[in-house]
């Protein structure tokens, strides 16, 4: 009998608990999709390319203003374990909140592992708190900032809201008003038990200190946990405990089981203003 690696898998289960990739016949649709519909979307609306952030040329922005002054600003981060995809990839959902009247900014970051996810999770943090000191810029305000995720974006839209940081960047405590999470990794230890710790490369101490899990919002707020209707059972895990504990703190958590859709297409449901996922994004928001 195999030995137990995580919960009651061995190794090889484990593996397959945690790559999204095994469930979906081939993942290059979905990432033309996300190319695609970014394009549209950059082609069709006022869009500020590569707004720097920070001094690497990794850390960038795509900025769409919004059309009034004031408005939310909808922050998207995107997955990929981070080791893929990027920006340019990210605004696929940009007309749909511009149109509800939102500023929307895709994130760009380093891919792992070039640099750790602490540098990943430090450069989305100083994003964010670009974000916020500089909403005029795209007619936003900074205290109506939702953070958005997806997969490992969902983990580091976890770590956006998790307590502890803002005061580093001269800000509030809590300064973002309400966030997403399709799918998000929220507990690494199981990350770095599996094959993905050859680019993770992540330790216990390392594992437990970057998992929101155990690092939860720095105060209630409006929170949407979504996920695929096909995501494996450690998936589905590592979003119904995120929920609970968030719930358990205070925060008004909408759980969103998106039926027949996977992993990779979830965030593509916020393409549409009336997906259920937009619906319970807006709503969060205020809109």
């Amino acid at each position: 009998m195999a030995q137990a690696i995580f919960r009651h898998w061995d190794q090889d289960e484990l593996n397959k608990q945690v790559s999204a990739r095994a469930t979906v016949p081939d993942i290059a649709p979905f990432m033309q999709d996300y190319a695609q519909h970014s394009q549209r979307c950059r082609d069709l609306l006022t869009c500020k390319s590569d707004v720097p952030y920070g001094s690497s040329e990794a850390e960038r922005l795509d900025i769409f203003p919004a059309s009034k002054p004031g408005s939310p600003i909808f922050v998207f981060i995107h997955g990929g374990y981070w080791r893929m995809l990027d920006a340019r990839d990210s605004s696929f959902m940009a007309q749909t909140f511009v149109e509800a009247g939102c500023a929307v900014v895709a994130i760009n970051y380093a891919l792992a592992p070039s640099v750790s996810i602490a540098e990943i999770t430090r450069q989305c943090r100083a994003a964010l708190a670009f974000i916020a000191k500089s909403a005029a810029m795209m007619n936003g305000d900074a205290s109506r900032i939702h953070v958005c995720g997806s997969s490992a974006g969902g983990h580091l839209a976890g770590m956006m809201i998790a307590r502890g940081w803002a005061v580093q960047y001269g800000l509030d405590e809590g300064f973002i008003q309400s966030a997403s999470i399709l799918s998000g990794l929220m507990d690494l230890e199981p990350v770095r038990l599996s094959y993905c710790n050859e680019w993770v490369q992540l330790d216990a101490q390392g594992a437990y200190a970057l998992s929101p899990i155990h690092h939860l919002p720095a105060a209630p707020l409006p929170l949407v946990v979504a996920y695929g209707s096909n995501e494996t059972t450690e998936f589905l895990r590592q979003s119904e405990i995120y929920a609970a504990a968030c719930a358990a703190i205070g925060c008004n958590v909408s759980i969103k089981n998106e039926p027949q859709s996977n992993h990779f297409d979830l965030p593509l449901r916020l393409m549409s203003p009336q997906s259920p996922l937009t619906r319970a994004v807006l709503s969060a928001m205020g809109l």
